[in-house]
């Protein structure tokens, strides 16, 4: 006769399969966070080795520059924007060869080794982790999980349900855009996930739930392996055969428990019967009962169908009849104002304006075409003014159009110009000032809303001659995100103009930041008075006599530009790239450069009195002539620097690194030089002490004595070439070293 078994019987079928005792399911604790450890690494490494390669090779090689992968590019930007990252770099870099090669590789490797680590896994049920670790994972027959239940544990349960759960709370709660939290949420997810390994006595985490899996010894072996089949496992003390037979008395299922050892003899047959199931009621079922409900539901249904069927298209039908009688209605407007347009009456004139201010006001994508060729080809001095205050008032979306033209137009001045055409030469001209007129308007009535227009290459230059005399004005406005590359901008006025903004998240410091793209721009003469500038691009940009005083240009790029002859007083250069950039006679009095790299800049002539340098890269930069008084140097690299006949006066040298830089002829009267290597530098004719006469009144002067000198205790000079016994004296007397000190 059959005993049937409970229904905790059945739902522990599975832990009937696996039945480690609560200490050893313990032991696989350390190993199993292990062998996480170690996948994380095993792909962590395998991406950051080589982009740490492509790193070292971009900043050490020497070789041509290409343009960046489009992958690595497109592949950064995606984990950029996901990440909220700040967007420091243009996007079309310039990369040598064998970085693209190691990016690349960066990009690949993690995929190749994260898809054999889960290929494994699936067919084995081992990582090569854990292989080494001597654990494995299972599904309940005791075989290899497969290919879907071991993507679904590894890349839903474990990482997708930890990492969107972080990312959600994250992105959300106002942590964002700090990527510290967000990777502490994510740890804090994945701990949280796998808290039930000290929790449930079989120890399976919340992924080995979900996929049905199970982390077992490697050693412990199943019946459903190839090599086991028909043995039964040694799993405890005691064996028991469960039997599941039907109401005939036939065996449909069967189970075993644990025994102590192989081979031991059955002791115990717990025979179940099956449990007719009751059958399910679905809609089907439902609609057999009850087929009078049925039908009317069904004929109800049709009949709104139908209904809203026909409806639909009423309404559908007439609103194309509304709208193709509006657009009727438009187009005999638009033909009016074109044929008014036309007029040869003595009141011509005034009816042409008339028409090109309706233009403006007409909702129609032909008006603004029509607008520009107006102004490509009018003559009349009025109608040209008419015509750029219509497109004013057309917005940020004459933009583009106005661009095209303000450069055909910039052409056509040129061609002119070599011809010698001065009478149409003057009506071009006074065509540009127009397109100049109206893009100055509209990027000051429509402030703030123009973030990603493109004006590069577009010539608003300033003019001086006559009736076509123009002068850029943008003073304090939101020019952020404008594309304005290679632009004309020669003596604008952009005093107070901020440059750099939050993007849409309205939050700085994340890749949708809006930075204005100055690059090769013509800059010069231009007021920047108190505009902030910071993480602009101002690579090979021209600030010729530029004047900008107290500007913030920290974190800006400004890589090969042009600063001769600029106003820096007291301007903000933090974490600047300079590098190779001129600032020759430049005025950067109380400017700040701390951490700036102005590697290779020219500098000479310059005037930096009380500037501050500190760990800035000014290696190889040139200072002949400069007056750096009161400067700030401390631990910058000077090394290759040439400091020739510069004053250095009071200025802060401690702890500078100064390998074979150049001093011949410069004043380090009151320096700091203490800590400094002046390994290589060259000191011929270099002054340490400012010696000045003492007044008497007697007929016969006192000799000069020295008032002030350099700091140069334990300073090791005894690399430093072209010191005299003067100056040997000086550094002995003053607690430097030298061989020559007694």
């Amino acid at each position: 006769m059959a005993v049937p078994t409970t229904n905790r019987q059945k739902k522990n079928k599975g832990s009937r399969l696996f039945p480690l005792q609560p200490h050893k399911a313990l032991l696989l604790v350390p190993r199993r966070c292990a062998a996480l450890v170690l996948e994380v690494s095993l792909v962590a490494v395998s991406a950051w080795v080589p982009y740490s390669i492509g790193l070292h090779v971009r900043d050490q090689s020497q070789t041509q520059l290409v343009p960046l992968n489009p992958v690595v590019a497109s592949t950064s930007e995606a984990i950029a924007k996901t990440l909220a990252l700040p967007r420091r770099e243009q996007l079309n870099q310039q990369v040598p060869p064998l970085t693209n090669l190691f990016w690349c590789m960066a990009l690949v490797l993690p995929v190749a080794i994260g898809g054999w680590q889960l290929y494994i896994l699936a067919r084995i049920g081992q990582t090569t982790p854990k292989a080494w670790l001597g654990i494995r994972v299972v599904n309940r027959s005791g075989e290899p999980p497969g290919l879907v239940r071991a993507v679904f544990r590894e890349g839903v349960g474990r990482w997708g349900l930890s990492g969107g759960v972080a990312y959600v709370l994250w992105r959300y709660t106002g942590a964002f855009p700090d990527v510290n939290i967000l990777l502490t949420l994510g740890v804090l997810m994945l701990v949280a996930g796998s808290a039930s390994l000290l929790l449930k006595s079989r120890r399976r985490t919340l992924h080995d739930q979900l996929a049905g899996t199970y982390v077992v010894p490697a050693a412990q072996t199943f019946p459903n392996y190839p090599e086991n089949v028909g043995q039964w496992p040694s799993f405890g003390s005691q064996q028991s055969v469960t039997l599941e037979v039907d109401s005939n008395g036939s065996v449909i299922a069967e189970g075993q428990g644990n025994t102590h050892r192989q081979n031991r003899p059955v002791t115990t047959i717990v025979l179940t019967s099956k449990q007719s199931q009751p059958r399910s009621h679905n809609l089907w079922f439902w609609m057999r009962r009850h087929p009078g409900i049925t039908l009317l539901l069904v004929a109800l249904g049709g009949m709104g169908s139908v209904l809203g069927t026909f409806v639909g298209t009423q309404i559908y039908i007439q609103s194309q009849a509304n709208r193709r009688e509006f657009q009727q209605q438009e187009n005999e407007v638009f033909i009016a104002l074109v044929n008014q347009l036309g007029s040869t009456s003595d009141t011509a004139t005034e009816q042409r304006q008339g028409a090109i201010l309706a233009l403006a006001r007409l909702d129609d994508d032909r008006a603004l075409p029509l607008l520009i060729d107006l102004l490509g080809q009018e003559k009349n001095p009025s109608l040209i003014d008419t015509i750029q205050q219509a497109l004013v008032s057309k917005g940020p979306a004459a933009l583009p159009s106005l661009r095209s033209l303000n450069q055909s137009l910039q052409n056509d001045q040129e061609v002119l110009k070599e011809r010698g055409a001065t009478q149409e030469q003057q009506i071009v001209a006074l065509r540009q000032r127009a397109t100049k007129r109206a893009i100055a308007k509209i990027l000051t009535i429509y402030n703030g809303q123009t973030q990603k227009a493109n004006l590069s290459r577009t010539n608003l230059s300033r003019v001086n001659s006559g009736a076509t005399s123009f002068t850029l004005v943008l003073d304090n406005l939101d020019l952020s995100g404008i594309n304005l590359r290679s632009a004309n901008l020669l003596g604008a006025s952009l005093r107070g103009s901020r440059f750099y903004g939050a993007g849409e998240d309205q939050r700085f410091g994340t890749f949708d930041d809006a930075i204005t793209d100055l690059s090769g721009a013509q800059l010069k003469e231009a007021d920047l008075t108190g505009a902030v500038l910071n993480n602009a691009l101002l690579n090979r940009t021209s600030l010729m006599r530029g004047t900008l005083n107290r500007v913030n240009l920290s974190d800006s790029s400004l890589v090969g530009a042009n600063l001769s002859s600029a106003q820096l007083i007291g301007a903000d250069l933090r974490q600047a790239t300079l590098e190779n950039a001129s600032l020759t006679g430049a005025d950067l009095s109380e400017a700040k450069l701390d951490l700036s790299n102005l590697h290779g800049a020219s500098l000479s002539e310059a005037s930096a009195v009380g500037a501050q340098f500190p760990f800035a890269d000014l290696s190889q930069s040139n200072w002949q002539g400069a007056d750096l008084s009161g400067a700030n140097l401390s631990n910058a690299n000077l090394r290759e620097a040439d400091l020739s006949a510069t004053k250095l006066v009071g200025t802060n040298l401690s702890n500078a690194q100064l390998q074979n830089a150049k001093f011949k002829q410069s004043n380090l009267s009151m320096a700091d030089l203490q800590g400094s290597n002046v390994a290589g530098a060259d000191f011929l004719e270099a002054s340490f002490t400012t010696a000045l006469p003492i007044k008497s009144n007697e007929f016969i002067e006192a000799p000069n004595t020295a008032i002030s000198g350099a700091r140069v205790k334990g300073v090791n000079f005894a690399k430093a070439i072209n010191l005299d016994a003067q100056q040997i004296k000086y550094i002995c007397t003053h607690g430097g070293r030298h061989p020559r000190c007694p």
